[in-house]
């Protein structure tokens, strides 16, 4: 059925986004074990610390009226400089001239930042690169601002170098690589897979990636989407791509309070180049004027006090403990046949099962896992569309994040005698 005449291009490409309907499901059918949709873990919220932040966030008449008053577009000055220091120490560097709060802008979520960066880089017909699978939800924001992704296939340990390469040698061959503007990665327990990028990879990434700016004509920046650095509960911590730019010349570090402290808070932020920034701030200012002053006083409050650091490893543990169910759960009752890779951060598992299946919303397992009362996330939603190779449609995304332990091994034993049914 074709479109209102009276509806914008971009209202017209955008299609349902999956996250809605999958929330729908969830809503609707309150029986539901859903192992779908990625909320935070209820159980490790900050609830008994937030409640003594707020007090003494209005304690006096003067700090109060500050936090409950507007704040500016770029975000609140001590939550910046606080923010700043946080990364810097995360990846052991000092700010200093290449680095300063003026680079670091709060978001309402590390989406708002995602959607305006891609804004201020790219048209309609402009490329950007990405993961294959990637997160599901920039996959939204691609489809609504008619940009093309060109998917570069996932190893064990991040993006594939010889992917990478070729798709960019492909895309100089053609001329098309003039519109390359970007690379978006998740690069910590990535969204969907779980798998966290090495150090190596970032480093010759960037090279790579420099190497073809002058065939570009342009700087083409990398977007590290580091929503789950925080949420790592085993192994070493790995440094971020900014940590490879001491200029603060080429990429864009994406992160969030939402998912390792609140939620509900729905606050994220970014450390940008110069050269960016003022564009993005113009964009956010026409969308917000301003991220919700009252929640960055309380991340500010959080961080200076040490609360926000303290609370991190009962928050890692907790999603540890829920990893460990659902990894046992699927030991115990997924088919032999089926596939996963072993996951030290976030909140998902990425199960392959064998090539010739089918797990799509339209597909026979999707449709008895339903009838038999579990949700999921196809993992055809978290490929882009491509010339180069049909749409995968044998994976599934499930969380560990927001269902119950309870539920954790009712919903993988219930998957797992679906697939039976269907010859697994």
């Amino acid at each position: 059925m074709s479109e209102p005449a009276f509806l914008s291009s971009l209202a017209c490409r955008c299609s349902d986004p999956p996250i809605s309907w999958l929330m729908r499901l969830t809503l609707e059918r309150p029986e539901l074990i859903s192992l779908a949709v990625g909320f935070t873990d209820d159980e490790t919220l900050p609830v008994g610390e937030v409640g003594a932040l707020v007090d003494e966030l209005l304690r006096d008449d003067a700090g109060a009226r500050i936090a409950l008053q507007y704040g500016s577009t770029e975000g609140d000055p001590e939550l910046r400089k606080l923010t700043l220091d946080y990364v810097c120490r995360q990846d052991g560097l000092a700010p200093g001239a290449a680095l300063s709060p003026e680079d670091v802008v709060i978001t309402n979520g590390s989406q708002q930042l995602l959607y305006l960066v891609s804004e201020v880089l790219c048209d309609p017909g402009d490329i950007v690169i990405i993961e294959d699978p990637t997160y599901f939800v920039y996959l939204g924001i691609v489809e609504a601002m008619g940009i093309c992704a060109a998917p570069v296939p996932l190893e064990s340990d991040g993006l594939s170098l010889d992917g990478l390469k070729q798709t960019l040698q492909r895309l100089k061959d053609t001329g098309d690589l003039r519109r390359l503007k970007l690379l978006n990665l998740v690069t910590y327990s990535q969204n969907p897979t779980g798998r966290t990028m090495s150090f190596e990879k970032k480093r010759e990434t960037l090279a790579i990636v420099r190497h073809y700016e002058a065939a570009a004509g342009h700087p083409l920046f990398i977007l590290e989407d580091a929503a789950y650095r925080d949420l790592r509960f085993e192994g070493p911590d790995t440094p971020s791509f900014k940590s490879l730019d001491p200029a603060n010349e080429r990429v864009v570090y994406a992160n969030t309070y939402s998912k390792p402290f609140s939620s509900g808070v729905r606050l994220g932020y970014g450390v940008l180049p110069p050269t960016l920034m003022q564009h993005v701030l113009r964009a956010k200012g026409n969308q917000d004027f301003g991220s919700p002053n009252f929640n960055q006083r309380l991340l500010a409050l959080a961080l200076r006090t040490g609360v926000y650091e303290r609370h991190l490893p009962a928050m890692q543990a907790g999603y540890r403990r829920r990893r460990d169910l659902m990894r046992a759960a699927l030991e115990r009752h997924f088919p032999r046949r089926v596939r996963w890779q072993e996951v030290r951060g976030g909140m998902y598992y990425w199960p392959e099962l064998p090539p010739q299946t089918d797990t799509s919303r339209e597909g026979p397992i999707f449709r008895a896992a339903l009838d038999a009362g579990v949700l999921y996330v196809p993992g055809d939603l978290c490929f882009s569309d491509s010339p180069l190779r049909p749409k995968p449609k044998h994976c599934m995304r499930l969380s560990f994040g927001g269902a119950p332990s309870a539920q954790i091994e009712e919903g993988i034993r219930r998957l797992g005698a679906v697939m039976k049914t269907v010859g697994l």
